[in-house]
């Protein structure tokens, strides 16, 4: 089938995550026509296709929690109210950090409801195939559907897809994993149900359990503390983290091979709480969720590159675009994650030329994809953080648009502000 021209936008958006919806709303609240791309039938990445059910970053460290993230995010926090949930801020009592936890249904209808009522044009089972470039710009993507492929010219591009799709495409350097090209471990969070709605979880028999599994089980559990454990809103399910799995690269033979291990490590692990925890004896596994959870793919070239100094001291910037406020979390061996605090008022900034990428003029980054070494991306990296940085870019690329092809991060932090984003 030849390659169409279906229509043409303001600002397209790759990747239908956090960071893509950040995207996304935000170019749409500021007046441009977008396209958003995911290649999925849903939205919500990694909380709906891999079931990390607590958006973490949308508020600081402490006793209390303070909001750091608000805008887009905070406009679907109201929509998952209306869907029963209630938004609040859940303090884990595994990290003691504050999270909002999630219903995946209810989560992939609200943001349905979030788009449309945007005017967004959503394209879900489809995939950005390729990039036209000229020179400094990209001019259109081609977008691979299930009807054939289409050519969508466009003003201004955002990647949010969280491995750099689009970006790669059109030829901008990356790195991938850290910079010794070691990726971050994965993790398989399952959810398990045929327990009591008030059942209270035995910790201190669960780390025995796993330690006597750990001398001979098939799968050694490396969150000997139990793991993060979690009742789930609405189904009461338990929401369980601690199948962990290392990867040394990006092929898909890897990828296979850790999702079957993972399913292989959940079905025994829940035959390990049906024999010795009480309580469980009809336990079942509820989900996996549609794939295994990855932190961490490639990084492309930004303009500006956050670093560990920012963490640990909390940096401010006159071209701020959002705020990280999530320690900086390492999984640099498999369930063995390592947090790091951040300093100075609770979060740093991050800023305009972090988002933008280094060769070219017409393309913003969302989410994971920002600038920041191993340290800074271990905070900017969940789903919360994507929400703001996501939509600075969105704004960033509508603002680009209205204003003739203008960078102006001074516009755009007055554009956020309108929509209510902190900054």
């Amino acid at each position: 089938m030849k390659n169409r021209i279906e229509a043409d936008f303001d600002v397209v958006v790759c990747g239908g995550g956090a960071a893509g919806i950040g995207a996304a709303v935000g170019a749409a609240k500021a007046g441009a026509r977008v396209c958003l791309v995911e290649k999925y039938g849903f939205l919500g990445g990694a909380a709906t296709t891999s079931q990390v059910l607590a958006y973490c970053g949308l508020f600081q460290q402490g006793h209390e929690p303070v909001r750091a993230v608000a805008g887009v995010a905070q406009d679907l926090v109201d929509e998952l109210k209306t869907g029963g949930l209630d938004g609040e801020a859940f303090r884990s009592e595994t990290t003691g950090n504050w999270i909002v936890l999630l219903d995946p249904e209810v989560l992939k209808f609200s943001l349905d409801r979030l788009v449309l009522r945007h005017g967004i044009d959503v394209r879900l089972h489809t995939r950005v195939a390729a990039a036209t470039r000229t020179g400094k710009r990209i001019e259109a993507v081609t977008l691979a559907g299930m009807d054939g492929r289409e050519h969508v010219v466009a003003d201004a591009f955002v990647d949010a897809s969280g491995d750099a799709n689009l970006a790669m495409l059109a030829g901008v350097d990356y790195r991938v994993g850290d910079l010794e090209g070691r990726l971050q471990a994965l993790t398989m969070p399952i959810r398990i149900g045929g327990i009591a709605p008030d059942l209270k979880i035995d910790r201190a028999r669960l780390q025995s359990l796993i330690a006597a599994y750990n001398e001979q089980g098939a799968y050694p559990i490396q969150r000997t503390d139990g793991g993060i454990i979690i009742r789930l809103p609405l189904s009461r399910d338990m929401w369980w983290m601690t199948v962990d799995l290392a990867i040394s690269n990006l092929k898909s033979e890897s990828f296979s091979r850790a999702e079957m291990e993972g399913r292989a490590m959940a079905h025994d692990y829940l035959d390990l709480l049906r024999k010795g925890m009480p309580g469980f004896e009809n336990a079942y596994l509820v989900a996996t969720g549609p794939q295994v959870g990855i932190r961490e793919t490639r990084h492309p070239q930004a303009r500006l590159e956050l670093t560990a100094r920012d963490v640990l001291e909390g940096t401010q910037s006159p071209t701020s675009m959002a705020r990280a406020a999530w320690p900086s979390e390492l999984h640099g061996e498999a369930g063995k994650p390592v947090y790091t605090p951040v300093g100075g008022r609770g979060y740093f900034q991050v800023p305009y030329d972090a988002i933008r990428a280094a060769s070219l003029d017409n393309l913003w980054y969302g989410g994971r994809l920002i600038g920041a070494d191993p340290q800074a991306y271990g905070s900017v990296r969940v789903m919360g953080t994507a929400f703001a940085t996501g939509e600075a870019a969105g704004v960033a690329a509508a603002d680009y648009v209205d204003g003739d092809h203008r960078i102006d991060a001074a516009s755009v932090q007055k554009r956020l502000l309108a929509q209510g984003a902190l900054i």
